[in-house]
């Protein structure tokens, strides 16, 4: 039976063994490789199978041999109790990756996580009202209450907390507000943030909560009858302001606000009377090919002569401010909003003309039929709006309509 080794190694031979392995006594072995790189292994068996654990590199910057023959006897006293020292270390390294990883998800807080998705996300946004109404509505009403909770802590009634107070107040800005969160949280889940379901999803989970938005009072754009257009239009005309005509052009038109506000003379030919809306600046994220009237044109003629980059600027060259048109409403004491008079306008077009559905939809630049039928159909059947909004412009100026008082007689839908 073959001599067992014990401490067969010295600090000298050590230093001068070739390459190979050498064995020390009690499964320390010493490897060296051709390089001579020098490390220390232990071998032991555990469960009839022989394994190998590293102890580390010797020689003059590495472990000594006292150091390793320490190392042996410590993992023996533990192989002789049953325990595997490379399962061990692995169990030891998979708890410590799980802490430093519990300690980084801590450390992302949900206004971190928001601040990530949004500037991943921002180029990709319609436009800058977009962009600053994501910052505003978080700050409003999301991060005092959730802001510094770590993304991966916030539960339903954290999404409560926040949604309940507005909820039948202010339906369109809380349903907004809830639908960001469930962005964020669900961008915070793609990054391994958080696990499990989101607290701030509608469908199966906060729909069996609170009342859907539909059901609540949701402060629908007010808008004239459109038989009492002509006798607002002729009072606005006696005001001289950019507001002024600005608001007349979006009536003309029947444009959005922001669409109005933000156009720039690069984007109209007053000669053909065309206006090319880019599609950074529509809701629908598609350009959008306006036809000017005659009476269009002609406000355009005159705002032209102030020399600036956009339509209608503001008294200080800039644009002009999204609330002027609003406020120029409420100066005149007429209990209606700007965007109503996209609904006037449509009510006009069913009632009182034969145009399609479709050209009507069309000249208010919503998305119209299927994605099939718009394969099919790629005109924007510009030829037929320039006719509708020329009778348009007409019963604006009371030449196809009776003039009337100016009353609210009806709330309608946001277009």
């Amino acid at each position: 039976m073959p001599r067992k080794l014990s401490n067969a190694l010295t600090p000298l031979t050590v230093k001068n063994a070739q390459p190979g392995r050498h064995a020390d006594g009690g499964g320390l072995h010493l490897l060296v490789k051709e390089t001579g790189a020098r490390s220390w292994v232990y071998r032991f068996m555990i469960n009839g199978k022989s394994r190998d654990v590293g102890l580390g590199p010797a020689g003059k910057d590495g472990i000594s041999l006292a150091a390793a023959r320490d190392a042996r006897d410590a993992l023996r006293l533990k192989v002789k109790a049953g325990i595997d020292p490379i399962e061990e270390r692995d169990r030891q390294a998979a708890a410590a990756l799980a802490a430093a990883q519990a300690a980084k998800i801590a450390s992302v807080t949900f206004k971190s996580a928001a601040a990530t998705y949004i500037s991943a996300n921002e180029e990709g946004w319609r436009n800058d009202k977009h962009r600053q109404q994501w910052r505003s509505t978080l700050e409003t009403y999301v991060y005092p209450v959730i802001g510094d909770l770590p993304v991966s802590e916030i539960s339903t009634a954290h999404v409560l907390a926040i949604l309940e107070p507005i909820w039948k107040t202010k339906a369109e800005t809380a349903g907004r507000v809830r639908g960001r969160i469930e962005t964020v949280l669900d961008a915070a889940k793609a990054r391994g943030y958080r696990d499990g379901e989101n607290p701030a999803r509608w469908r199966g989970h906060i729909a069996q909560i609170l009342p859907a938005r539909a059901k609540l009072a949701r402060g629908h754009h007010k808008a004239l009858a459109y038989n009492q257009l002509p006798a607002f239009m002729e009072s606005l005309r006696q005001r001289e302001a950019v507001a002024a005509l600005a608001l007349e052009f979006t009536i003309l038109t029947a444009s959005r606000t922001g669409e109005v506000i933000g156009a720039r003379w690069d984007e109209v030919d007053l000669e053909k009377g065309i206006w090319i809306i880019p599609a950074t600046r529509m809701k629908a994220g598609r350009e959008h090919r306006v036809p000017l009237s005659a009476k269009a044109v002609d406000i355009l003629k005159g705002t032209e002569a102030l020399g600036k980059p956009w339509l209608f600027p503001s008294a200080r060259g800039g644009t002009l401010s999204g609330m002027a048109m609003s406020m120029l409403l409420r100066r005149m004491n007429v209990d209606v909003t700007v965007h109503g008079f996209r609904s006037c306008f449509r009510d006009w077009a069913a009632e009182c003309t034969s145009y399609p559905h479709e050209v009507a939809e069309m000249a208010l630049a919503h998305t119209v039929e299927s994605k099939v039928e718009r394969a099919y159909r790629r005109g924007d059947l510009f030829d037929k709006r320039r006719r509708l909004m020329e009778s348009w412009a007409a019963h604006c100026s009371g030449k196809s309509a009776t003039n009337g008082t100016v009353t609210v007689i009806r709330q309608s839908r946001a277009s």
